[in-house]
């Protein structure tokens, strides 16, 4: 990334309409029609003109100003306030645009996009055409997830809604003031499901709990292996071949849950009709039975609830066998 003399800054994705144009300005020509550039770079309208620039995407702390002149009329810009931090949120940015870290994670998942590329194939083809090009760990992390989702921001699937929860996580530590939208929708305030939803029902008093579409799913662990620090048995006895099948559903946070969420970090999940406990939550996240450790961690044991499928054409509902 170029940056400002005296400061470090974004950088901008500039789109232009010509396939060639001259690297005007300490601009980047990452491949024709795509340029990395500098805060100084787009100051000047004279270097937009001059590489036949459309387009600019500047991702910062603070958005630029623009001279006034020719080239910087009929102009199309976007601004996406971004700190250089591991933390900050890229990801839920990347589809509404097709250095340092900002500008560098955004060309890859550029690159990514329209090439097709895993992560570490479009990093490695900046970092030829720019060596310095490094972006931090968690825009590393965030670009695989973005891979993982066929590079597509898909909020409805169980990647992007972990993903969710854990940044949730960090920007509200004292959790007094959850979003509303990080919460599922208590099925009992809806009359139908999606044609094959399975609901799942408390074994005990058979209120509505959940749908299948809010459990997050997640790869096994090692399985015995994964708890020797828990145990009597050396650890050299536990062998990594066995898998130890999963107990609980880790689901995404349901509205019933809210009263229990707030401001405290761990506790039980109780059925809010009967109180017969379900399960248990934690903000730092809990080991499943697999040996997966999840995070957060919203945890509701199989053996406290019952399966009931939607059917598809005469939506009723009939206990699973």
């Amino acid at each position: 990334m170029l940056e400002a003399p005296g400061r470090s800054r974004g950088c901008e994705l500039c789109n232009p309409s010509a396939s060639r144009a001259s690297r005007a300005g300490q601009m980047l020509e990452v491949q024709p029609g795509l340029y990395l550039g500098g805060v100084a770079a787009v100051a000047e309208p004279d270097h937009l003109r001059e590489a036949g620039i459309t387009a600019v995407l500047t991702v910062d702390s603070e958005e630029p100003s623009f001279k006034a002149g020719p080239g910087v009329e009929g102009l199309w810009r976007l601004f996406v306030p971004a700190l250089d931090k591991p933390e900050t949120d890229l990801l839920s940015h990347l589809d509404r645009h097709a250095g340092v870290s900002r500008s560098v994670a955004i060309i890859t998942a550029f690159l990514m996009k329209t090439d097709l590329l895993p992560f570490e194939k479009a990093y490695e083809k900046l970092q030829i055409l720019k060596p310095e090009a490094k972006m931090n760990e968690g825009f590393e992390w965030q670009l695989k997830l973005y891979q993982a989702m066929g590079y597509e921001v898909d909020t409805s699937s169980a990647i992007y809604k972990q993903y969710r929860l854990q940044k949730v996580t960090e920007k509200y530590p004292e959790l007094q003031n959850l979003p509303q939208e990080l919460f599922a929708v208590d099925p009992t305030t809806v009359s139908q499901g999606l044609k094959d939803e399975v609901l799942y029902k408390c074994r005990k008093c058979r209120r509505s709990l959940f749908r299948s579409s809010s459990i997050l799913d997640h790869h096994e662990g090692s399985g015995p292996i994964a708890f020797a620090h828990k145990r009597m048995t050396p650890s050299c006895m536990l062998t990594t071949g066995r898998q130890a099948q999963c107990t609980s559903y880790f689901i995404e946070p349901v509205q019933w849950m809210q009263s229990a969420l707030l401001g405290v970090m761990d506790g039980q999940l109780l059925c809010p009709k009967c109180s017969a406990k379900l399960g248990s939550f934690n903000w730092f996240g809990e080991q499943c039975s697999c040996g997966r450790w999840i995070t957060p961690a919203f945890q509701i044991h199989k053996n406290r609830v019952d399966e009931m499928k939607i059917l598809p054409v005469l939506r009723s509902q009939t206990r699973k066998i």
